[in-house]
């Protein structure tokens, strides 16, 4: 576990390794990062946030209540309270998660995959990105909309 010196980190708040938490990070109490999680520079995290094998771009935000899971966030990307991005398809038979570019369907080979999030892209309130979401830069996805880019 590596924390910078300048990163504030509330009572409360849960970390297990590994985790790099970089320079002037703030994380929240009731915030849990578990699994493997990069925050670069900035990065904020609100309380009763889950982050889980993910790697957080700088200066990126996350409200209160979110869950960022098996994901790369970029740089300035901001959250909204009780956004959240799946990781797993607990509905279906085959879990198996495939991610689109470019109209193409690719086999992600892998149940738990979240999203890949471009820089300055914003996220509103309780929104939901499904598995494999990929959002190029400068996104907005409106509050309480669910992205589903693969059926």
């Amino acid at each position: 576990m590596a924390i910078h010196k300048t990163a504030v980190i509330e009572n409360g708040a849960v970390l297990k390794e590994p985790l790099i938490i970089s320079q002037n990070c703030f994380v929240a109490s009731h915030a849990y990062l578990r699994g493997g999680v990069f925050l670069d520079e900035g990065v904020r995290i609100g309380p009763g946030s889950e982050i889980k094998s993910s790697i957080i771009g700088h200066h990126a935000a996350m409200a209160h209540f979110n869950f960022i899971g098996d994901s790369i966030i970029g740089a300035y990307v901001n959250f909204e309270a009780g956004a959240l991005i799946a990781n797993h398809y607990n509905e279906r038979p085959d879990k198996t998660i495939w991610a689109q570019v470019n109209g193409i369907s690719t086999n992600t080979g892998s149940i738990k995959f979240g999203a890949l999030v471009g820089d300055n892209s914003k996220i509103g309130a309780n929104a939901v990105l499904s598995p494999g979401t990929i959002l190029s830069s400068g996104s907005v996805v409106k509050r309480l909309e669910l992205i589903e880019q693969n059926n």
